[in-house]
C-alpha cells in the first residue's frame, strides 16, 4: 500500500509551519538547557502546558539532567516501563508518579 502524500501547502502556509517548528525546537532546547544548568527542575516539564515541551520525548528530558547519560536514562525508562519513544504528553499518571519517585532527589 502506498503512503499518502503530505498536504499541498501554499508558500505562506509552509513558511508559517517551518517557523512554528523552529520556535518549538528552540523552546525545547531552552528548557533542556535550563534543566542542565539547574535553573529549572526536570519535573516542571510534567506540569507544563506548553505544547512544545509536552511533545518532547521523555528520554531527551531525562538526558538533560546533570550526570544522566544514555545508559542511565534507558535503564530508568525500562525499569518504569516507559517506551523510549514516549513523549511527555503521552505519560500516564502511574508513569509520572514512578518517575517522580525514581528521581526524587534530582
Amino acid at each position: 500500500m502506498a503512503m499518502a502524500l503530505p498536504p499541498s501547502l501554499s508558500t505562506e502556509d509552509r513558511e508559517r509551519a517551518l517557523q512554528l517548528a523552529r520556535e518549538s525546537r528552540k523552546r525545547r532546547a531552552d528548557f533542556k538547557s535550563k534543566v542542565r544548568s539547574g535553573q529549572l527542575r526536570w519535573f516542571q516539564a510534567l506540569e507544563s502546558q506548553d505544547q512544545a515541551i509536552m511533545k518532547m520525548r521523555v528520554k531527551e528530558l531525562l538526558a538533560s539532567i546533570p550526570k544522566f547519560g544514555e545508559i542511565r536514562v534507558i535503564n530508568i525508562l525500562d525499569r518504569i516501563g516507559i517506551s523510549h519513544a514516549r513523549r511527555i504528553q503521552g505519560l500516564g499518571a502511574r508513569q509520572k508518579n514512578e518517575l517522580r519517585r525514581e528521581l526524587a532527589n534530582r
